[in-house]
């Protein structure tokens, strides 16, 4: 009897799911108040700057 499925594993190579790894300099104290909200708030660090910055992106004023 065999068991193993016909379906290939497929897999997308990593980076493809539409977000991109950079580097960002962040001075301690706010990298500490990141921290801080995150774990109040239960989310990563990850999870919170993205947050921020399409918040800050969307309301930005240019004058």
């Amino acid at each position: 009897m065999n068991t193993l499925s016909e379906e290939p594993l497929r897999l997308k190579r990593r980076g493809e799911d539409g977000n991109k790894m950079i580097t960002v300099r962040i001075k301690e104290d706010t990298l500490a108040e990141l921290d801080r909200i995150a774990s109040i708030t239960n989310y990563s660090r990850n999870e919170l700057i993205n947050i921020i910055l399409k918040y800050g992106i969307q309301n930005i004023v240019i004058e």
